[in-house]
C-alpha cells in the first residue's frame, strides 16, 4: 500500500512556474513507477509525465520542453517543474503510483494522490 500527497499547486501567471510535490509513504518508494496526470473541468484526467522505477521519462505533448519530472528516492518524492505555464495548464493534478512494468497509461496506476489545483490566470 502507498499514500501519496501532492503540495505546491497555486494560482500563478501566464508564463510562470510552478514546483509540484509528492510525498509517498512506505520503504519501497524506488520500487514504483511515478506519473502525474492532471484533470481539468468537464476533461477527462490525462497524463502529464511520467517516470519509471529505472528513470525513464515521457512527456505528453502538450508539456514537452516546459515541464520537468524528476524523483528523489532518498526523499520517497517525486516532483514536477512547471515552468512557462499556460492558460490551459489549469487543472488538478494528481500524482500516482504503480509497481507495474508498464507505466504510460493511466489505467495501470494503482495508487493516486488527492490532488493540487494549479490555476493559470492571464
Amino acid at each position: 500500500q502507498v499514500q501519496l500527497v501532492e503540495s505546491g499547486g497555486g494560482l500563478v501567471q501566464a508564463g510562470g512556474s510552478l514546483r509540484l510535490s509528492c510525498a509517498a509513504s512506505g520503504r519501497t518508494f524506488s520500487s514504483y513507477s511515478m506519473g502525474w496526470f492532471r484533470q481539468a473541468p468537464g476533461k477527462e484526467r490525462e497524463s502529464v509525465a511520467a517516470i519509471s522505477r529505472g528513470g525513464s521519462i515521457n512527456y505528453a505533448d502538450s508539456v514537452q520542453g516546459r515541464f520537468t519530472i524528476s524523483r528523489d528516492n532518498a526523499k520517497n518524492t517525486v516532483y514536477l517543474q512547471m515552468n512557462s505555464l499556460k492558460l490551459e495548464d489549469t487543472a488538478v493534478y494528481h500524482c500516482a503510483a504503480t509497481p507495474r512494468r508498464s507505466y504510460l497509461l493511466r489505467t495501470e496506476y494503482e495508487y493516486w494522490g488527492q490532488g493540487t489545483q494549479v490555476t493559470g490566470s492571464s
